[in-house]
């Protein structure tokens, strides 16, 4: 398949025409009406410093079911002790921030560059972008990250300092999209990380078809709050 150019135009190609590896086009921008557009149609930007931006839609896609959420026994331990105190929209730039500079374990940098830490907050400044910020002694240990369209959550990208902060803040997340009535989320690739959550693999295309009944119900756009 062919890598198209996107103009100036707000419009992407459809899906399907992505390469193999989910590769689908190259340029455009990081306006909030391009990626809103962008996560509806199940592509999302991914990209390096000094690298044009890139847009993907890798096939199978890795999703999260809400109600399909698994939590293990000391997860769950660790949660009824209460270390964590887990707030929603209550620091999403230090969330994000903090994304960007977590060490990865490839070592390749980060793919959170300041174009896109910029874009993402101002669609949370809109309403369309939530974080979920888990906090011990006053200061932040974990949190998390993405877009909301629909009954669809898009997750983007979690960080932890201190052990098990990130994911009790997931799961307190999961919780409470399971409690409004969410189709899916999500997870975009394959990471064991997420699968030992309960996510799974789904064709592409029965994730845009899922995706495109999700995105068309009502979104709830503001802060959210636990």
């Amino acid at each position: 398949m062919p890598v198209f150019i996107l103009s100036d135009k707000i419009a992407f190609p459809p899906p399907h025409l992505s390469r193999s590896d989910g590769l689908l086009a190259i340029g455009g921008d990081l306006s909030q009406e391009r990626l809103l557009l962008a996560y509806r149609m199940g592509i999302f930007p991914w990209f390096s410093e000094d690298e044009p931006i890139i847009w993907w839609s890798p096939d199978p896609r890795l999703v999260l079911f809400p109600e399909e959420i698994r939590v293990s026994k000391r997860l769950r331990r660790t949660i009824r002790k209460n270390t964590f105190h887990v707030t929603t929209d209550t620091a999403f730039s230090q969330v994000i921030t903090a994304c960007a500079q977590a060490k990865r374990r490839d070592d390749q940098g980060t793919w959170i560059v300041d174009e896109m830490i910029e874009a993402y907050c101002r669609l949370h400044e809109s309403g369309f972008a939530h974080s979920a910020e888990a906090w011990c002694d006053g200061e932040l240990a974990g949190g998390l990250y993405g877009i909301s369209l629909g009954k669809s959550f898009f997750g983007e990208s979690m960080f932890t300092r201190v052990s098990d902060a990130s994911k009790v803040a997931f799961v307190k997340l999961v919780e409470h999209l399971k409690e409004s009535s969410f189709d899916i989320i999500d997870c975009q690739v394959r990471t064991n990380h997420l699968v030992s959550f309960g996510a799974r693999e789904i064709p592409r295309k029965s994730f845009l078809k899922q995706l495109a009944r999700s995105v068309d119900k009502p979104t709830k756009i503001g802060k959210w709050a636990f």
